[in-house]
């Protein structure tokens, strides 16, 4: 498998196939100020539909945002101790979180909230005890994890729990071998993974399972050769990724896939710099955030992971993300969290 590009972050350009962009020229382009002043602006206009459209997931909003504060080294802007009572206001008595206030607890959200917490320097505010029991009665005989009381199993309830069990240091509190066969169940003949045995691969999922995989040090479950070509082939004429054959790029996929990428050591695989011009062809210079496709009404969401995106890519100017984890690498070393990342 050819190289198709590299970044070298001590050089003065970024380099793919004897074309250049001068890291001046990306500060040019990048909109850094405007992306602050677009994430602090978001929760000031309460009267819009997109405001109470998104009402249940408000915690994973949180993060989202804080993420983008803390990826564009501006955590220190946000208002730390009212997220804080916030994110703990949202917590049930079973220990799980919910989306917002009065919404009932979900894996998600308790994921999200752990995340925020963390991210806050907040995690003595953690009753850790109560939060594992609540993600340790979501287990499935087979390993899987529910995502609630009702009962939908999806990888990504896989990785919502071990990761949020990892980041409390609690990862005992389920049967890691078990959730580890689950997702490995889930892997199909082109080397993706799905929601379920037999779904469909897509690369939301992949991240998911790849992730999980690598908390769970089994990484043996993932077959990186075929699923680092399948995804490779994410990759539009445009430079933006899909999430599945046939689809449409978006923003959103430059973290689903550069993450499993850049956790089997295969970034290298994509055209670095074309991925990097499609998400900064997706800014919004007006108001500032970052939309799905270029041209399109920027949102948190795809604001969080295209900066997510172009830091996997050793852009300069972000704070360096941790591919499994979501959260910035500094983070997860003073946590302790080692993952390995070998596969077969």
């Amino acid at each position: 498998m050819s190289d198709k590009g590299s970044i070298d972050s001590k050089d003065s350009s970024l380099e793919v196939k004897g074309s250049t962009e001068n890291k001046d020229d990306f500060e040019k382009r990048f909109l850094r100020d405007l992306h602050k002043k677009f994430v602090l602006n978001l929760d000031k206009d309460k009267s819009t539909f997109e405001y109470h459209a998104s009402e249940h997931l408000r915690m994973s909003g949180v993060y989202w945002g804080l993420m983008c504060m803390a990826l564009l080294d501006s955590l220190d802007h946000m208002p730390r101790d009212e997220i804080v009572a916030w994110v703990l206001s949202c917590q049930h008595s079973n220990g799980g979180f919910g989306g917002n206030k009065q919404h009932d607890p979900h894996l998600l959200y308790t994921l999200s909230a752990v995340q925020v917490l963390v991210l806050l320097n907040a995690e003595d505010r953690i009753d850790k005890e109560r939060v594992s029991t609540y993600v340790a009665s979501l287990q499935q005989e087979d390993g899987s994890f529910a995502g609630d009381v009702w009962g939908e199993i999806d990888t990504r309830f896989s990785y919502c729990a071990l990761n949020c069990l990892a980041l409390l240091g609690k990862m005992d509190a389920v049967d890691v071998k078990k959730a580890a066969e689950f997702v490995g169940k889930c892997r199909n003949f082109d080397g993706g993974f799905g929601a379920v045995p037999g779904a469909e691969s897509h690369a939301g999922q992949i991240f998911c399972c790849v992730g999980a995989l690598a908390i769970a040090n089994a990484m043996e479950y993932v077959d990186s050769d075929v699923l680092g070509w399948w995804l490779c082939e994410r990759q539009l004429p445009c430079g933006g990724l899909n999430g599945r054959p046939e689809k449409k790029e978006d923003v959103c996929y430059s973290w689903w896939v550069l993450s499993a990428l850049s956790i089997m050591g295969k970034v290298s695989w994509i055209d670095r710099l074309k991925l990097g011009d499609f998400i900064l062809q997706a800014q919004d210079d007006k108001s500032g955030g970052i939309s799905d496709r270029p041209g399109n009404i920027a949102d948190v969401f795809h604001t969080y992971f295209g900066l997510a995106g172009l830091s996997l890519l050793g852009y300069p100017g972000f704070t360096e993300i941790d591919p499994v984890y979501a959260m910035p690498t500094s983070i997860i070393k003073k946590l302790g969290l080692e993952v390995r990342y070998s596969t077969k």
